[in-house]
């Protein structure tokens, strides 16, 4: 295995195991993820739970090898969708545990959102010129 493709496996092992963690938090700590949901889309608990289960699918597809392409491709979206949340709890300085957050903190996880992205788009080979991928 070149440095590249055990970097990659390395990542998306991290990630992967990150996603399945969160997802499993969203049913076992249900009530703390509801205040971000946008009251838009109404009905928190069900935006928690369905999102609960792409991150545990996600997280599993993005660490198998067979599905990591194009888990890391829906995960990239998804990743993009549920910033919604992160962003009503920035504009709407919806508290979290009795606590607001600075600007600082809501800059800080939307650089990790992006980034976040971008490994999940590198792992899955999205990001590499037409006829490169190590798979």
């Amino acid at each position: 295995m070149n440095k590249a493709m055990l970097a990659k496996t390395t990542l998306s092992t991290i990630l992967g195991l990150f996603f399945i963690n969160v997802g499993i938090a969203h049913f076992t700590d249900t009530e703390w993820f509801e205040p971000i949901v946008p009251e838009l889309l109404g009905a928190p608990t069900f935006w928690v739970l369905i999102t609960g289960v792409f991150e545990i699918a996600l997280g599993m597809g993005i660490i198998v090898p067979q599905t990591r392409r194009y888990s890391s491709l829906v995960m990239a979206f998804f990743l993009v969708a549920v910033y919604a949340g992160n962003l009503n709890m920035w504009v709407n300085d919806v508290p979290l545990d009795d606590r607001t957050f600075a600007t600082i903190w809501h800059v800080m996880r939307l650089i990790g959102q992006l980034v976040m992205i971008v490994v999940a788009l590198w792992v899955g080979e999205w990001l590499v010129k037409s006829g490169q991928h190590d798979y």
